[in-house]
């Protein structure tokens, strides 16, 4: 990036402390790079090569069905959509979910899942389409079954029909559990559609992007200042990379440390055995990827070196839409995520050589700005509209 425009920064900076007015943010070369690696949004995701209807229009109108159909639910009650609802971001604002019962962790939100390492708090999954039949099969979620699920499919006029179009093949009459996978994989084809709109942020960062001065009404200066703080001081990259602030790796920060009752909650520890037990990981027989590349990641699962208590870094993106926050939703707003994370020590926060840490100490006005740049990382533009579909033949 041309220094140029950092000296344009400057002087726009001087004008404005000539004025008394409080200085606008400047950014160094090194910092726009950073800046520059959060986007551009929306970033576009190949299709899952282990489901072979990832990205096929037949399927996700299928999986758009299933997602809100009460009937796939062992009580016809609830479905997909009971915590995942779209009006909240695909989320439901609830401490904890609740479906037959209340459960352990928060309900993620479902936006921009596409082409993700792992899946859920814990990294249980390693598809989105066998992230997709966990909350199925759990009791305390849809509790229903392979074979309710599959018979579902076949009896239903329309299912029926979709499941034909999307998969080649009428549903299976005698296998309970390949319509179920298949259900699984129609779900995921339709949550892959799942994507948030452009921010404020991403207006500021592409005008950055073209050596331009963004418009100071459009990305407020308090906005700039926090993120200063977030790609700086407060060393937040190290977990919130990339166009969707995620690595989609896992830590131990303090945040979620116990389950329901005070028990511990293991976190990644038990994601990695779920998942290696799982017969619907990407070592099965259910991966449509015949290459075995997209299963590498999870031949070396096991060898991974997590400690208690880890969990998955959610994304940011449409943060302001989905408090409570937390694995166990512990977190009300964001200034006590901020708060929290303000006493801890960035460079600390994930080493393993035992060094004491030293806390990160942000000023409250610091604190006030990294909440507002957060904001900033959200829209309330749901691009997502409901489509009947009409009729299947």
């Amino acid at each position: 990036m041309p220094t140029h425009f950092a000296r344009a920064l400057a002087g726009a900076a001087c004008a404005l402390l000539a004025g008394a007015a409080p200085a606008q943010p400047v950014f160094t070369d090194s910092e726009i790079k950073i800046i520059l690696s959060h986007g551009p949004w929306p970033a576009l995701a190949p299709a899952d090569p282990s489901n072979r209807v990832s990205g096929k229009a037949d399927a996700i109108e299928l999986g758009t069905r299933l997602f809100f159909d009460q009937r796939l639910s062992a009580s016809g009650a609830l479905s997909c959509s009971s915590c995942h609802v779209p009006e909240r971001n695909w989320s439901d604002n609830l401490t904890r979910g609740v479906g037959m019962s209340e459960v352990d962790r928060n309900t993620p939100t479902l936006m921009n899942l596409a082409a993700r390492r792992w899946y859920g708090w814990d990294g249980a999954s390693d598809s989105l389409w066998s992230q997709s039949l966990r909350p199925i099969l759990d009791p305390r979620e849809l509790a229903a079954t392979p074979r309710h699920v599959a018979q579902l499919v076949r009896e239903d006029e329309q299912l029926a029909c979709r499941y034909r179009k999307a998969f080649g093949a009428p549903p299976s009459a005698s296998d309970d559990e390949a319509v179920f996978v298949d259900v699984g994989k129609a779900l995921g084809a339709f949550q892959e559609t799942l994507i948030s709109g452009r921010t404020p942020f991403d207006r500021f960062r592409d005008a950055l992007a073209k050596a331009e001065r963004p418009p100071r009404e459009t990305y407020s200066e308090p906005a700039q200042r926090g993120l200063k703080i977030f790609i700086g001081k407060g060393g937040c990259t190290a977990c919130h990379s990339g166009p969707n602030f995620s690595g989609g790796e896992f830590f131990a920060t303090g945040l979620s440390q116990f389950a329901p009752r005070g028990q511990p909650d293991p976190g990644r520890q038990a994601g990695i055995r779920q998942l290696m037990e799982s017969r619907f990981n990407l070592l099965g027989r259910y991966n449509d990827d015949r290459t075995g590349t997209s299963a590498a990641r999870t031949r070396e699962a096991s060898l991974e070196k997590a400690s208690f208590g880890e969990f998955k870094v959610p994304s940011l993106r449409n943060l302001i839409l989905t408090a409570p926050y937390g694995r166990d939703g512990g977190a009300e707003t964001l200034a006590e995520v901020v708060r929290h994370y303000a006493a801890l020590d960035p460079v600390r926060l994930h080493a393993k050589d035992g060094r004491p840490a030293k806390p990160l100490n942000l000023t409250p006005r610091e604190q006030t700005d990294l909440v507002v740049f957060l904001e900033s990382l959200s829209t309330f533009s749901n691009p997502w509209r409901p489509d009947d579909g009409g009729q299947c033949y």
